[in-house]
């Protein structure tokens, strides 16, 4: 056993099938809101890095999309970008929540991770604060049965709450010793590596996409086309000009994102305004305007200018 003195740092990831928790659980590990986080499945799709410093060690968190199986080119992408992050991270945490059953798309995952022999995995049992004692022992007792069934060795196997923080800090102590030993890669104090126009563009998809009940999460992708200081404003009173594009697929979405006489559109705004507000330390001008992208899930051109 190495001596506590040796600061650890490495990359870990979270998987598993849509909504099961992964980034509402990366937000609880870093202690700020780095993901995008929705109800909605398939939410986040850019690998976006939380930090975690801690005296004896950096876990550099990567948040993959979840991997399903895909029926666009822009699935395939996705499940692509999976496949490339978990060959690369120190540790996989696998991520299946309390309060459902283990189905297919678990399973699914969890052949996918048997393949890749030489990580280690946690599976991290989420959203204990939504069950009872029972039902969550006979989830830990089907996440174990699970590994068996298809090949897969835990590492380890801990229930959380992101919500409440039960056990977080213990899945990060589970996590460190899977590190291999070095400096810290980041600085302290930086909580992610993601440019701040990406993160900025998730923020305004994270609000467009709520209270949108439809078929619309996948069909909403966001370009920021510039950041601009405002000039002639006094050094005390800064203003940052945003203008951001809504790109929808089809002309009949538009009055869904923009709503009855522009209010959806104009919450939408206030909305993420205040929260870029809060990740730049900013007073922030949003500019949105909503464009139709033609089918842009299924056309590789489009899909490359929207930045997948």
């Amino acid at each position: 056993m190495s001596t506590s003195a040796e600061h650890r740092s490495g990359f870990a990831c979270f998987v598993g099938r849509p909504n099961a928790g992964k980034s509402t659980l990366t937000n609880a590990l870093v202690g700020t809101k780095v993901a995008i986080t929705s109800n909605r499945p398939q939410t986040t799709r850019h690998s976006v890095r939380g930090i975690v410093h801690r005296p004896d060690a950096q876990l550099v968190l990567v948040d993959t999309p979840g991997l399903h199986k895909p029926r666009t080119l822009l699935g395939q992408r996705l499940n692509d970008v999976v496949r490339a992050t978990w060959a690369e991270v120190d540790v996989i945490g696998f991520c299946l929540p309390a309060n459902e059953k283990i189905g297919p798309g678990d399973r699914f995952i969890a052949k996918e991770l048997a393949r890749i022999s030489r990580t280690p995995k946690i599976a991290v049992v989420t959203k204990t604060d939504v069950v009872d004692s029972q039902l969550l022992a006979e989830r830990l007792i089907d996440v174990d049965r699970l590994g068996k069934e298809v090949g897969l060795e835990w590492a380890e196997i801990v229930p959380v709450s992101a919500v409440t923080g039960r056990q977080v800090e213990l899945l990060a102590d589970l996590l460190v010793p899977q590190m291999p030993e070095g400096p810290p890669l980041y600085p302290e104090g930086e909580l992610t590596d993601e440019p701040e126009q990406v993160m900025i563009a998730e923020l305004i998809r994270e609000a467009a996409l709520e209270g949108v009940r439809d078929e619309l999460p996948h069909s909403i992708a966001v370009v920021v086309e510039e950041m601009l200081p405002r000039e002639d404003r006094p050094a005390d009173r800064p203003l940052l000009d945003i203008h951001a594009n809504l790109f929808i697929e089809r002309t009949s979405q538009k009055g869904i994102v923009i709503g009855p006489k522009g209010q959806r559109l104009k919450d939408v705004g206030t909305k993420a305004r205040h929260q870029i507000e809060a990740l730049l330390g900013t007073p922030v001008f949003l500019d949105l305007h909503v464009k139709v992208a033609k089918d842009w899930q299924r056309d590789p051109k489009q899909l490359r200018r929207l930045g997948f």
